[in-house]
């Protein structure tokens, strides 16, 4: 009876997430318990929060107060701000006070949580203080959960949704555990309407969420993890120690990296969600086939992104307030996007470039070229227009990864001054399975979207054995590969 206290109590060592041990066998059991109330609305919404709130607790521990803080806030501002609308909807004063409000109690526990030590940081430096940082845990997944119950206030501000009658109905939707901690950000006008409708799997919600279990543990835990323990990690930690080609490949490395550590996230999240009977928005449409950095962020964590236009960028101004003031609105909303990313000045500096670039293509693409936003280059241009969107993204990967900015201008330098191609065979020799791996995500990466939904259709038409069978082999092989410590998601930390 202790170890099994042990095992469901919250380990700081080992946070539970979709690849582990742990959750795999609770899903099982989990997935048994969620059938047997398949028509028990009530009873199904009630257990699956309760397993949601579970799994918060598995992964931040006593920190899943806040969840329920600002479920219950926004439930009642959200309330609130539809009773003054439906007696007068021409009375938005004070429905703007209550968006306020929802504004500063969900973006002042993410200020307190993430932000605190980065600021009062920065101040001790600006006076010449010594700053000693305070011990203040960063609870998983608070970035994503504060913009998703954010999205349900503002949405029922904008007229878009009606406000949920039932806070079980609203609790369900914040914590519903595939996309509670690292995404993607689902907006409640997406998945609130899919919450009282009779569940329905059909063989095609099925098909696609066995492929996307399997692609995004395979992504996660074979390609993202191997190669950044035996190479990536090496060569950010040291760029000095290695050659600029070295360094240049590990950039690489980590672009994929990232890539299939988040979208394998991503796809476990929306694959587990059909086989529970919802839908979520693609967030990752692979990423580096862009041909500018507008078309990256639309393939990019399509969530936040959609997140920041909607709901950060349209309330700046968008477009609407004349083009320099649309430059600024861009560079503006990216800056933001780097800050949500994590509290250091690398991350800002991230934001502010790809602002900058999107800024940059906008004016290029139509003032100069007058191409409409839906042009696409074509042929060699097509071409050449990846690689360097790609290399423009691997660029910002570098102040994105590196912890200063000493580090990143070490491997800009050795890149520039110490290159040595000659290593080339010699270094992949060295580390035969990274770039066989390497080589295996990029290649797929570029595979057409045909290949996916041919796989699709053909798990669709199998039974249910042979997905497990196939799930399974999947695990076996993470099995192999992995070390022994289980490696978080990079977006946990965001």
């Amino acid at each position: 009876m202790e170890s099994i206290l042990n095992v469901l109590a919250y380990d700081p060592e080992q946070p539970m997430i979709f690849s582990s041990g742990i959750f795999l066998w609770l899903f099982l059991g989990f997935t048994f318990i969620y059938m047997l109330l398949q028509k028990k609305m009530t009873a199904r919404l009630v257990f699956v929060t309760l397993f949601s709130y579970f799994f918060y607790y598995k992964s931040s521990g006593i920190y899943f107060f806040l969840l329920a803080v600002v479920t219950v806030s926004d439930w009642l501002i959200g309330g609130q701000i539809g009773k003054i609308l439906d007696r007068n909807p021409e009375d938005k004063g004070r429905a703007r006070w209550l968006i306020a409000l929802s504004v500063i109690i969900d973006l002042s526990l993410l200020a307190y949580f993430k932000y605190t030590n980065f600021f009062l940081g920065s101040i001790s430096e600006i006076i010449g203080n010594n700053f000693q940082p305070l011990d203040i845990f960063l609870p998983v997944g608070i970035s994503f959960f504060t913009f998703q119950s954010l999205s349900y206030t503002i949405d029922i501000y904008r007229r878009e949704i009606r406000p949920l009658p039932s806070l079980l109905d609203y609790a369900f939707f914040v914590s519903f555990f595939p996309q509670l901690v690292a995404g993607p950000i689902v907006k409640a006008r997406d998945f609130v309407p899919q919450i009282r409708k009779p569940l329905q799997i059909t063989r095609r919600m099925f098909g696609m969420g066995v492929y996307l279990i399997v692609i995004g543990l395979f992504k996660k835990a074979v390609i993202s993890d191997y190669i950044s323990i035996n190479f990536v990690e090496r060569v950010f930690d040291q760029p000095d120690m290695f050659s600029g080609l070295e360094v240049l490949l590990g950039i690489y490395g980590y672009a994929l990296q990232i890539y299939c550590d988040f979208s394998g996230y991503s796809d476990m999240a929306i694959g587990i969600a059909l086989l529970l009977g919802f839908r979520f928005p693609m967030n990752f449409n692979a990423p580096y086939k862009s041909v500018s950095v507008t078309d990256f962020w639309r393939r990019w964590h399509i969530s936040l992104s959609t997140w920041l236009r909607q709901y950060l960028y349209i309330s700046l101004g968008g477009n609407r307030k004349g083009k320099l003031r649309m430059y600024l609105n861009l560079i503006t909303t990216m800056l933001l996007g780097g800050l949500w990313h994590g509290a250091s000045w690398n991350f800002i500096l991230w934001g502010a470039l790809h602002g900058v670039a999107l800024a940059c293509h906008k004016f290029f693409s139509q003032e100069v070229l007058h191409h409409d936003r839906h042009y696409y280059s074509a042929g060699w241009r097509r071409i050449v227009a990846i690689v360097i969107t790609f290399h423009f993204v691997c660029l910002c990967w570098i102040f994105f990864r590196c912890s200063d900015m000493e580090t990143a201008f070490t491997m800009l330098n050795q890149v520039a001054t110490n290159f040595h191609p000659e290593l080339l065979w010699q270094v992949i020799s060295g580390y035969p399975w990274v770039f066989g791996l390497m080589a295996f995500g990029f290649i797929s990466h570029y595979l057409p979207d045909s290949w996916q939904q041919r796989i699709v259709a053909r798990l669709s038409k199998t039974n249910v054995i042979v997905c497990a069978l196939l799930i399974t082999a999947v695990i076996y092989i993470v099995i192999q590969v992995k070390s022994s410590d289980i490696q978080p998601f990079i977006y946990f930390q965001f």
